[in-house]
């Protein structure tokens, strides 16, 4: 089979290699999936760098997440351990980990709705206690990460004020359903946000980035309001000053949703019901952008690296004739078309 792999860290369009390896095989409590559609994650940019706090040994294949068959037909959502990543032809999981991929979305949706709205549902609900009415303001709003935290706080009933770098990414803002959107080249972030809520602030705000968005919220977050630490996207990771969050009555939350794999499992299928239900009702639906071909991957990647993307990228292996997801042939006929035009 074809994977693509790391041989040695650097720019993932100058070190990601498309190479033959052996098929992978299941052991004890694993399934072999068929890997149907990879979902492309910021990690996997970090990972190919060598900057992730995960560091696989070399040669590794990234791809954190992906939807895949089973052998006896079934889609699933996975999330393939490294050192055997998703950006392959057949990857191997635990199978107690495994969940069913919604029928309401197809196999790029599916892909691109397990790590990005799952950190969401935690950051929003289990460690900010979002409730209706409240303000959310979104860093990075138009990206994987923050779309998917705007359609959540959507859902939830919240307003949601959406931060972008761009008019383009301003423009996919508005078609999410933010209430406000900002551009943060080109206004200002802190009055933007009291202008909109009176002068009361953000109860909750979403930080993807880190650094600068840092900085701005902790100046616009209002009284009793949370700042939920995502990531750091930014590539800045910024130092609180305690002493601004004691005389201004605000939480700083830590948001790393990996540890509810080991601390509280059974929490996870929980959230995934409950996301599964909001994908069915067509309340919550992925961002995908970009459906490539297999062999497009590692400039897929660079384009994430180097924040060039909306929503989710998501790499499309052949699927097998007759197991096609619901959506799945106009998903293939949009990757036969990019891979047509890169010939």
């Amino acid at each position: 089979m074809q994977a693509w792999r790391v041989h040695e860290n650097g720019e993932p369009g100058e070190v990601m290699r498309l190479d033959d390896v052996p098929e992978p095989e299941a052991g004890p409590g694993q399934l072999k999936l068929r890997v149907r559609a990879a979902n492309i994650n910021f990690p996997d940019a970090l990972l190919c760098r060598g900057q992730y706090q995960v560091r696989p040994r070399l040669p590794f294949t990234p791809g954190v997440e992906v939807c895949g068959e089973t052998a006896d037909g079934r889609r699933v959502i996975a999330t393939p351990a490294l050192p055997d990543g998703g950006f392959a032809e057949y990857v191997v999981v635990d199978e107690a980990a495994v969940l069913p991929a919604p029928d309401a979305l197809d196999d790029a949706e599916a892909a691109a709705l397990h790590i990005g709205y799952q950190t969401g549902w935690f950051g929003l609900h289990r460690r900010a206690n979002l409730r209706a009415g409240e303000t959310l303001l979104v860093h990075a709003a138009a990206g994987g990460v923050g779309s998917a935290a705007v359609q959540l706080g959507k859902a939830a009933g919240a307003r949601v004020i959406g931060v972008v770098g761009g008019p383009e990414k301003a423009a996919v803002a508005r078609e999410l359903g933010c209430d406000l959107v900002i551009d943060r080249r080109t206004e200002d972030i802190v009055a933007a946000v009291k202008e909109f809520t009176g002068g009361k602030g953000a109860d909750v705000v979403y930080d993807p980035v880190g650094g600068d968005a840092f900085a701005k919220s902790v100046k616009c977050v209002a009284f009793e309001g949370r700042i939920v630490v995502v990531g750091f996207a930014s590539g800045d990771i910024p130092s609180a000053a305690l002493n601004h969050a004691l005389v201004k009555n605000y939480a700083i939350l830590g948001l790393h949703w990996g540890l509810y794999a080991a601390k509280d499992p059974a929490s996870i299928a929980r959230c995934h019901e409950e996301l599964t239900k909001l994908a069915e009702q067509g309340v919550v639906r992925p961002l995908v952008s970009e459906r490539v071909p297999f062999a497009q991957a590692a400039q897929a990647v660079q384009r994430v690296a180097d924040g060039r993307s909306t929503g989710r990228i998501v790499v499309l292996p052949a699927a097998p004739e007759g197991l096609e997801g619901p959506g799945a042939p106009e998903a293939r006929e949009a990757a036969a078309g990019a891979e047509g035009a890169a010939r």
